[in-house]
């Protein structure tokens, strides 16, 4: 099965064109704003030995204290596979942590776990290589299309994440947005893909979808209403936010 409209790689906001696209990317990609607006409340104030598992392009790294972190990338060998590219990492088979017990002070994992197969044995291993005392963000999605073909496994409920995270002393688990925004994400993914369609015939809808574009601008408009103002259910979120204490 074919991937018909990829993920645009998450890139860290390391340049002038590289802010824009970080920065503007979240008025549409509702799941990367949910996404950073958690990530922003916690990792800021992480010190020590910071581990990002499935860092992909450390797209987050900027935001730790480089005077009070020692930032530590891993993600698999053929990363590239996920259009990405980063050679300041430490390579790892996607299952087994390659540090020793107890070395890390915090943890970062977004949008990982539903490309791992067997993932409950990386979440133990996120658990060994954490410090008693350290704390770690996950995140998940919920709500997403099938990406990244074939290496799209799971969609995980809150009740299966208590149990996955079971051996940490907490694991608080909070819902990214609610329907409204997951609604919205739908409608911006289905115009953008209708807007640069893979097949040549297709092109000819082209003007429809410019002139259903005030729609879209209001739909987008209502999602981040939605979230500012937390509205809407929150059994049908974009995903999972889940801070874990060891």
């Amino acid at each position: 099965m074919s991937e018909g409209f990829r993920p645009v790689n998450n890139t860290p906001p390391t340049s002038f064109s590289g802010k824009i696209k970080f920065y503007g990317r979240m008025l549409l990609d509702l799941q990367i704003l949910t996404i950073y607006r958690d990530i922003v409340k916690t990792i800021p104030s992480f010190k020590g030995n910071v581990l990002d598992v499935g860092c992909g392009q450390s797209p987050y790294k900027f935001l730790l204290n480089a005077s009070e972190t020692k930032y530590f990338g891993v993600d698999i060998v053929d990363a590239e596979k996920f259009d990405y590219d980063n050679s300041d990492i430490t390579p790892f088979d996607g299952e087994n942590i390659p540090f020793e017990n107890e070395k890390f002070d915090g943890l970062i994992c977004t949008e990982v776990l539903e490309h791992v197969q067997n993932y409950q044995k990386l979440i133990d291993e996120m658990h060994r290589v954490m410090k008693k005392g350290g704390t770690g963000i996950v995140t998940i999605p919920w709500s997403a299309r099938y990406h990244y073909i074939p290496y799209d496994f799971y969609r995980y409920t809150p009740s299966s994440l208590k149990t996955m995270f079971g051996k940490f002393s907490e694991a608080k688990i909070t819902n990214r947005g609610t329907d409204i925004a997951n609604i919205a994400n739908k409608v911006i993914v289905l115009w953008f893909r209708n807007l640069l369609p893979s097949q040549l015939w297709k092109w000819i809808f082209i003007p429809v979808w410019i002139a259903l574009s005030p729609i879209l601008i209001t739909v987008v408009l209502l999602a981040h209403v939605s979230l500012v103002l937390n509205f809407g259910s929150d059994e049908d979120p974009l995903g999972y936010t889940i801070i874990v204490k060891k």
